[in-house]
């Protein structure tokens, strides 16, 4: 899985995303939050409690790290869930408030952690062993990708280039891990191969920007061009 240095440009990187994302949510009214976001069965509300309440948690994977206590992002779903369900219903201001002071702590914290404490080895909620260095790409991926679910006009193709290949990366080495993956190869625009699975299969070729919405489950394949027919992937997070 990805992993990205603590250097002042990945911590640029995720500010930038957050900036981005606050931007977006600059005319938010209530009258949006309760419309469906583009992840079905979730409100605009959902992915935003949601934003908010993940900073907190991957801040407890910095702990982990810094004080070799485990400390687990979340206990277990139900507790995950039942905190995004019970902040999904309050006012625009009031979850937008909160995704900007959660992002910021989370911030502060990531920008703090002591040098020693990045070559921990702490465990996500996903289940891989890791260092906290991953921590940094799942909170670029979660504040780029679910800015898309929000549904206000922000899409892939608009993620800027260095985010978008961090997030790339993370994606094909999901694949990469996974079982149940039909074999194909794909190809970015320029036929440069940026992924082969299995052996034959169909060659899959487009943009990294329409890659990564297919492969995140953003897409349903618009803008790539294949041998056959795109293959059907499993279920990606």
């Amino acid at each position: 899985m990805k992993e990205i240095p603590p250097t002042p440009e990945s911590f640029r990187e995720l500010a930038a995303a957050a900036d981005r994302l606050l931007t977006g949510l600059a005319d938010l009214t209530d009258a949006d939050v309760p419309a469906p976001s583009a992840l079905t069965g979730w409100t605009r509300g959902h992915v935003l409690s949601h934003l908010a309440r993940q900073a907190p948690a991957l801040e407890r994977l910095l702990t982990w790290a810094r004080t070799g206590v485990e400390t687990l992002q979340y206990p277990d779903r139900a507790t995950r869930d039942a905190e995004i369900e019970s902040g999904a219903h309050r006012s625009a201001a009031a979850l937008v408030a909160d995704v900007r002071e959660t992002a910021a702590h989370f911030q502060r914290s990531a920008e703090e952690l002591p040098e020693p404490a990045w070559q921990a080895t702490i465990r996500p909620f996903t289940g891989e062993l890791c260092t906290p260095q991953r921590v940094l790409v799942i909170r670029l991926r979660e504040l780029e990708l679910h800015h898309v679910d929000l549904d206000l006009g922000y899409r892939v193709a608009d993620i800027p280039a260095g985010a978008r290949n961090i997030i790339l990366a993370d994606v094909l080495g999901y694949y990469a891990q996974a079982a149940d993956v039909p074999p194909f190869t794909l190809r970015d625009d320029g036929g440069a191969e940026l992924a082969r699975y299995g052996t034959g299969g169909p060659v899959v070729s487009g943009s990294p920007a329409d890659a990564l919405a297919w492969l995140s489950g953003r897409s349903a394949g618009t803008g790539l061009h294949t041998t056959t027919t795109l293959p059907v992937l499993p279920r990606w997070l």
